[in-house]
């Protein structure tokens, strides 16, 4: 689920419901029926004939046990659900095949784009056969050496690092570590020449350190570590405070309170020549409320009476700021559903004041950043990248020129640096890192990933699909130039359409296995997502959820009808908001998919706010609590959706034991609803892994095997 490097969290809720029947509601009441199972299958669930009245309606939850992995009944089902599943999985024919050829599409040498600290440059370089990423400095006299090493800091998966924010000198690190690649952290810090960690920070989950200009302190969101209160109300403690090094946590000065509200995420950020601290109170995923304060008004930068003045409040609208030479730069869709570029003075912040220094455009306006004394613009044309500078004053310089239809991650640099980096990747070829002249636009290559994989056959579409409302749906389609439109090749539908995130090519070692082997891989650009504004993300948002649901119906629709495939040679998949996705329209329409791949997902739409970080996505789906929001989340919750007597399609479900994100009793309860009809459903846990996975190369990649052997074997051949 987008969120979780961003903290939202809501208020303690009060449930409108009613039980109506309550019979062995715990392990140790009295038994209901086990469904019917063979020998051969998998293991047995009980199931229980509880029964809610949610808003008048009568809402059957018979695995509402499966919530409860803290009981040792819960634990033994899910560890013989997930033996059955790897057993199944790994007897599968050609797998030892697949999984060679995984390894070898993933076991490359990748480094990320460069970002320079004083004199020193850091990066992330993954050669081969090293599991983790591993963190990179350059010293000034041009030695590098090897910063932090996941791979050497814990057994197997057990210990991951989740960013470093190094000083504005380079001279210190703060970097944040978690277990299991859970979003769960702590923020370390040591000097860059020392070897061993000089401080311990708990609660960092959401923080993201923004430094003094002098290196001695930064700005923080903090957690309490407190294990009395609540997962999903702990977002609503997140506060922003200071630290001073050579203190203990415990002294750090809070400089702006926590909201109280879950649904609220509060973050800081210190401007570069620290006279700015510019804090964002999001609320949820639409709208955030701006206030800043001088420093310079001050001696104390640590002052929690310091007094914040409003840039904007309450009004519904993205608003993130960029300061420069005590200037802001806001990058707002207020009035510019595709986002614009307002230029403000401090000393007037009242939004009539504001004045506009770059006009929305036909394109989405992604991002923008100051870098070399230029303005950079990320902008999205039908869903790939461009880069844009400008000066100051708003008039064009030059777009970068990028290799073709793609993803960049936009520049990284410094405001007074004329040296930046970004990457590069599309459908056919890995993130290229690219160096260039902010002055001169001068452009060279500076790391190149090389594949093994001869990709100059593949083909890169970009075709348009009618939803069921008639709205225009884009879709990049992927295959080889000797494909048959005859609808007898097997392909893979995957999407998202939710948060305002965008999906845009990129690349990806599975999307290549799969398309060497003749397979179609297909990724609309789904309302509910950012590639076309903030207007795209509302239509799929909230009461709108179901238009997200028909788009993704109607890409699957017309690549059966243009001959890409048929329905028993039809995948889909899709990971967290698109696990919810593939769960809705595989129950929908499950006679249009021969197999479902749906990882760490959301399927349980009526208890989803009670679990991991759920308050903090209710401005994207809407409350249970309210009628009206229970009435369109009823409407489409895929383990509510589960009938008797209908045929689904096999389903994979990826799960993993540590993520704290999107509960796994989700996972749980919808695999044993899938079996009770007789569908083969798979349940495989991932060991040692959060919501992103278990943050290893080799993990991934059995993981990718499983899926894909899986896929071999359901579909039609």
């Amino acid at each position: 689920m987008y969120d979780d490097r961003l903290a939202r969290t809501s208020p303690r809720r009060t449930a409108f419901a009613v039980v109506v029947a309550l019979v062995a509601c715990t392990p140790h009441g009295p038994r209901a029926e086990a469904d019917s199972h063979h020998d051969d299958g998998p293991p047995p669930t009980r199931r229980e004939p509880l029964v809610e009245e949610l808003h008048g309606t009568p809402v059957a939850d018979p695995y509402r046990w499966l919530e409860r992995i803290e009981d040792p009944e819960v634990a033994a089902w899910t560890t013989a659900q997930d033996r059955h599943a790897r057993r199944e999985l790994a007897a599968l024919p050609g797998r030892d095949a697949l999984r060679e050829r995984m390894l070898a599409l993933t076991d490359l040498d990748t480094r990320s784009a460069p970002r320079r600290f004083g004199e020193r440059l850091f990066w992330t370089a993954q050669r081969a056969g090293q599991d983790k990423a591993v963190y990179w400095v350059r010293e000034p006299d041009g030695r590098e050496r090897v910063l932090l090493d996941p791979n050497a800091m814990g057994h197997g998966s057990a210990v991951s690092i989740h960013g470093v924010f190094p000083s504005h000198d380079g001279r210190v690190v703060a970097y944040k570590v978690s277990h299991n690649n859970a979003d769960a952290a702590s923020l370390r810090i040591l000097e860059t020449d020392a070897p061993h960690d000089r401080e311990v920070i708990d609660g960092a989950r959401y923080a993201l350190p923004s430094w003094t200009p002098d290196g001695r302190g930064f700005y923080y969101t903090a957690l309490p570590t407190d294990p009395s209160i609540p997962a999903p109300e702990l977002p609503g403690h997140a506060a922003v405070k200071f630290h001073r090094l050579g203190t203990d946590a415990s002294e750090d000065a809070l400089v702006f309170p926590a909201t109280g509200d879950p649904t609220r995420f509060v973050g800081a950020q210190l401007s570069h020549d620290g006279r700015y601290l510019v804090v964002t109170v999001s609320r949820g995923f639409s709208a955030q409320d701006v206030y800043f304060a001088d420093l310079r008004a001050s001696d104390d930068l640590r002052a929690p009476e310091r007094r914040f003045q409003t840039l904007t409040e309450g009004r519904p609208y993205h608003t993130s700021v960029v300061v420069h030479d005590g200037r802001f730069y806001v990058h707002t869709n207020d009035g510019a559903p595709r986002f614009r570029v307002m230029l403000v003075d401090p000393a007037h912040p009242e939004r009539d004041a504001w004045r506009e220094l770059v006009p929305e455009g036909a394109a989405t306006l992604q991002g923008i950043d100051v870098l070399g004394g230029l303005l950079e613009l990320v902008w999205l044309q039908r869903a790939s990248s461009r880069l844009e500078l400008r000066t100051l004053a708003g008039a064009h310089v030059r777009d970068l020129p990028l290799p073709g239809l793609g993803t960049a991650t936009g520049l990284i640099g410094e405001p007074d640096d004329d040296e930046a980096y970004f990457g590069f990747s599309s459908f056919t070829a890995p993130s290229q890192i690219y160096r260039t002249s902010i002055a001169t636009g001068e452009t060279t290559l500076w790391h190149e990933v090389e594949v093994p994989a001869d990709t100059s056959r593949f083909v890169t579409e970009q075709v348009e699909v009618r939803s069921k409302d008639g709205t225009p749906i884009s879709m990049f389609v992927v295959h080889r130039d000797e494909l048959r439109l005859d609808g007898d090749n097997r392909a893979l539908l995957t999407g998202y359409g939710g948060f305002g995130v965008s999906l845009t090519p990129a690349f990806s070692s599975q999307a290549v296995l799969w398309v060497e082997q003749g397979g179609v891989w297909a990724m609309p650009n789904l309302r509910g997502g950012g590639e076309y504004g903030e207007d795209w993300h509302e239509a799929g948002r909230r009461h709108h959820k179901q238009n997200v649901f028909d788009d993704f119906i109607a890409s699957a629709q017309w690549l059966v009808d243009h001959g890409y495939t048929r329905p028993g040679k039809l995948a889909i998949r899709g990971g967290s908001n698109g696990g919810l996705l593939v769960g809705a329209v595989s129950t929908q329409r499950p006679e249009l998919f021969g197999a479902v791949v749906c990882a760490v997902p959301l399927l349980d739409m009526v208890r989803y706010h009670r679990f991991g970080a759920g308050p903090t996505w209710i401005s994207e789906y809407g409350s249970p609590d309210d009628a009206d929001d229970f009435r369109t989340l009823f409407a489409y919750s895929p383990y509510h959706r589960v009938r008797q007597g209908v045929t689904y399609p096999p389903l994979l479900m990826l799960s993993a034991d540590s993520d704290d994100r999107v509960d796994p009793m989700h996972a749980r309860k919808y695999v044993a609803a899938m079996q009770a009809t007789g569908t083969r459903a798979l349940l495989r846990v991932e060991r040692n892994a959060g919501h992103g996975g278990a943050d290893s190369r080799l993990s991934a990649a059995e993981q990718a095997t499983d899926v894909f052997a899986f896929l071999d074997a359901a579909l039609e051949r």
